[in-house]
């Protein structure tokens, strides 16, 4: 059966996206200073070769283990599940062929008709709850991996269901003070998970964890 991962960025205290970082001010990334703080979190991601070739940023770009861990998250997932916020903000700034390549299922009370883009993406927006996305995700994944792209909401979500079986963060070395917060909103009973694997670099410490 497919497992279901979640792939993030995350600040040393806790924080998925900075405050200011909405659609509001989507524009205006001097607002609370959030363009500079989302840089210091995901910055590492822009040096890499494999996510500047898939987004169409050109050639060029770092490779190694932080890149070959990029690849494999991509060509492990055969579907992906996140939020209306999420989607709002990449609709935005992804490339007219978004950087999924699989169907995307996204958690909405937005009624609203499949969207699909050049490359092989296709958004199916769903009404009715995080379990119905799910099973969605199951049926076209085949036999690859079901993807937790977020935010932090998504995320809580799906660790409250107890369906996540692999956490793949990249914990950066900057504090938030504020934000939108993955560890918060959570059950007792949610699933334990141990360290898999560690891989440090400057810019962030890619952990991954199993759930135990």
């Amino acid at each position: 059966m497919s497992k279901v991962f979640v792939n993030i960025g995350l600040s040393l205290d806790g924080y998925m996206a900075p405050e200011g970082m909405d659609l509001e001010h989507w524009e205006d990334p001097s607002y609370k200073n959030w363009g500079a703080k989302w840089g210091s979190l995901m910055g590492w991601i822009l040096k890499q070769q494999y996510f500047r070739e898939n987004l169409q940023f050109g050639s060029g770009g770092e490779t190694g283990p932080v890149n070959d861990m990029l690849r494999e998250t991509m060509q492990r997932s055969g579907a992906s599940i996140m939020g209306k916020r999420m989607f709002d903000a990449g609709e935005r700034s992804w490339p007219e062929e978004a950087p999924f390549h699989t169907p995307v299922f996204v958690l909405t009370h937005e009624e609203r008709e499949p969207w699909e883009r050049p490359g092989g993406t296709t958004f199916f927006f769903v009404n009715d709850g995080p379990e119905s996305a799910l099973q969605k995700a199951r049926n076209v994944a085949g036999d690859r991996d079901i993807r937790i792209s977020g935010g932090a909401d998504v995320v809580q979500q799906y660790l409250n269901l107890g369906a996540v079986d692999e956490l793949e963060i990249a914990l950066a070395p900057v504090l938030f003070h504020g934000g939108r917060r993955l560890w918060e909103n959570l059950d007792e009973g949610i699933p334990q998970f141990k360290i898999e694997s560690a891989h440090s670099t400057p810019d962030a410490t890619h952990l991954r964890y199993l759930r135990v």
